[in-house]
């Protein structure tokens, strides 16, 4: 073990501030409560007086018992030299409240706060924010490593950007500086383009740069999720992979972990690029790494880094059971991974590396259900409003869980509408745009007989990921054609992908509490398994699981009473986290009444879904089936629906 010394620790019950981020906005949603909360009780268990600012009246955050001191003020650089002034912290956290804590701690350097009143920045330091962020010294730093960045140039004028783009040809992809969910940022495929989103792109960078960069459209996109102490410990929490290739931002693509077509080298060639960077850049705490892999070749390169939790990070989290924004606060006081405990094992450290024996996939939540004459084509900027998670030990399964934690109406693969499209009109999307429907339409492609082969060139979507879309059609078909006269094992076999009984129902003929009634006499019967972190090396002490068809039931059953609250789903127009906030309130008290709690929610940004909110959590589809599947496993006499909105 290193006998490197740590660095500067601040004393015990000094007070530290953490920036919240502020409003829920397209581009920074619920994630930013959850890592600020589980910061905040990181440091208090640490024994540090902790003082937050936020403006946000919705959040378990902004709540008098998750930090010693709450201001609930504006997030500016006026109200927080205020606060400063008056609360003299010893340092502050600047990576748990998204890009808007980020950018005030950089302005509130710039205008000389910090250092009048001797507040440290704590973890990763300002330099290596600096250097994440601004485009050029990100683009110099990656060039003085040796990692492949695309052909690019980062622009202050708009002439320097068209004359850039006449040199090295169309298309481009526009990064502004210091933005959010890659807003102000575009692909421009015309001159028109480019002028548009060149003006807004440096309008809205606050330094007024951008990165302008040779499209890789088309590319594999994948994420490291990865955390470093000061002491250069580095380790990969998370690999994740974007279904839809490069140039739909990973907020609006679906995301699976980890990933499922890279190769061994592939996957460790991209994992120590991740490593590399973290430690060239002194990130200290949780980062967030971007890479694009080319599709049949080994040639990648370095599209961005987060030197800070984002929504990536709340996911990973919640896809590994590791608490990634909890370590990171612990890491910004002077701890080693190698000297936090993880709580989810109680016996591995947080140096131990997660593995995962499931698959995780991630579906966005999109506004346009509200909002139906908007552009709803994907690209660089950000359109989702929130994103729901499934587990699954398949693919197919955990797509299906996803579809059905929307709440768009939806139980399966088929878009309503979309057998009238003609075949000439399905061709045509295709080879458009993409936007949110895309999946629907590949899969009714599928049934209409188009190839995997020619489904792959057209939408750049991995084939891996086309024969699994194909299989679910199979199955489907199998179930038309076997109708009300079914057998056990096809049955079986349909929930093992995890098609829902109402589709199951529509298919064969029958209605969805037959289908029920069927799989009960026949005894097909969801197991429950946990997400321990480590592959079940070692054994959870969290009661934190997923539903399968397959697999032995790992659920210990109690004889306590039992107190259900189901949550709300995925952050929307109309829902947002004021729900997720009554829902763990009603955790909170059950518990004080002595009942054992149970909360089933499958938003991983959210406080309810963290591993000790509640004394069980069933990350599962919000839906009739699923809910009662859970009440029956664990006999619950006591059900709340009235915290979590609408949805509940």
């Amino acid at each position: 073990m290193s006998t490197q010394p740590k660095h500067d620790a601040p004393h015990k019950q000094a007070s530290l501030m953490v920036i919240g981020s502020g409003p829920i906005v397209i581009g920074q949603a619920a994630e930013f409560d959850y890592a600020g909360t589980q910061a905040c009780k990181s440091l208090r268990e640490e024994g540090y007086r902790v003082i937050l600012v936020n403006s946000n009246p919705a959040t378990i955050m902004t709540d008098p018992d998750v930090a010693d001191v709450v201001y609930l003020e504006p997030l500016t650089v006026q109200s927080l030299e205020k606060i400063i002034a008056k609360e003299r912290p010893y340092g502050l956290l600047a990576t748990l409240g998204g890009q808007t804590a980020l950018n005030l701690a950089v302005a509130l350097a710039e205008a000389g706060i910090l250092e009048r009143f001797g507040v440290k920045v704590l973890g990763t330091p300002l330099a290596s924010i600096r250097q994440a962020e601004d485009r050029q010294l990100f683009k110099d730093k990656m060039q003085e490593i040796g990692q492949p960045v695309p052909q690019s140039l980062v622009v202050e004028t708009l002439e320097d950007g068209i004359s850039f783009v006449q040199e090295i040809g169309l298309p481009v992809i526009i990064r502004p500086a210091y933005t959010l969910g890659g807003t102000g940022g575009g692909i421009a495929e015309t001159m028109d383009d480019l002028h548009s989103i060149l003006v807004r792109g440096l309008q809205q960078s606050p330094i007024h740069q951008v990165l302008v960069e040779k499209s890789i459209r088309g590319w594999k996109e994948i994420e490291y999720e990865v955390i470093r102490d000061a002491n250069d410990t580095c380790i990969t929490i998370c690999n994740m992979e974007n279904i839809d290739p490069v140039g739909v931002h990973t907020g609006d693509s679906i995301v699976v972990a980890p990933s499922q077509t890279l190769t061994d080298s592939e996957y460790q060639m991209l994992r120590t690029a991740s490593c590399d960077i973290i430690r060239a850049l002194a990130i200290e705490g949780g980062c967030n790494v971007q890479l694009a892999l080319h599709p049949t070749s080994k040639e990648y390169c370095v599209i961005e880094v987060n030197p800070r939790v984002s929504r990536s990070s709340a996911l990973a989290s919640k896809a590994t059971g590791y608490p990634i924004a909890k370590v990171a606060a612990k890491i910004a006081v002077g701890k080693r991974l190698d000297e936090i405990l993880n709580p989810v094992t109680g016996k591995t450290y947080a140096s131990f590396e997660p593995a995962l024996d499931y698959v995780v996939v991630k579906v966005p939540r999109w506004p346009f259900d509200k909002f139906p004459q908007a552009d709803r084509t994907l690209g660089t900027q950000m359109k989702a409003t929130g994103e729901v998670m499934a587990l699954e030990r398949n693919f197919e399964a955990a797509l299906h869980k996803a579809l059905r934690s929307l709440e768009i109406g939806m139980d399966s693969l088929e878009l309503p509408g979309i057998q009238d499209w003609t075949d000439q009109a399905i061709e045509s999307y295709l080879d458009g745009e993409p936007d949110d429907r895309r999946l629907f339409v590949v899969v009714e492609a599928l049934r209409r007989g188009s190839s995997v082969e020619e489904l792959a060139l057209r939408t750049q979507i991995d084939s891996f990921f086309l024969y699994k879309l194909q299989n679910v059609v199979s199955v489907e078909q199998g179930l038309r054609v076997g109708g009300p006269n079914l057998s056990a094992p096809y049955l079986k076999r349909a929930k093992s992908f995890g098609i829902a009984d109402t589709r199951i129902a529509r298919l064969i003929g029958l209605t969805p509490v037959q289908v029920r009634a069927l799989r009960k006499q026949w005894g097909i019967l969801p197991s429950y398994l946990l997400v321990d972190t480590c592959a079940a090396e070692f054994e959870s002490t969290t009661p934190y699981y997923y539903s399968t068809y397959r697999g032995a039931d790992e659920v210990q059953a109690t004889d306590r009473p039992k107190a259900l609250v189901i949550g709300s789903g995925p952050i929307r127009i109309g829902q947002g986290i004021e729900f997720d906030y009554c829902s763990v309130h009603a955790v909170w008290s059950l518990r004080k009444h002595g009942y054992e709690t149970i909360i089933i929610n499958n938003n991983p940004e959210t406080v309810s879904t963290d591993f000790d909110t509640a004394d069980r959590l069933y990350f599962e589809p919000l839906t009739l089936e699923d809910v009662l599947n859970v009440i029956e496993k664990e006999q619950v006499e006591n059900e709340f629906v009235q915290y979590g909105g609408q949805t509940a």
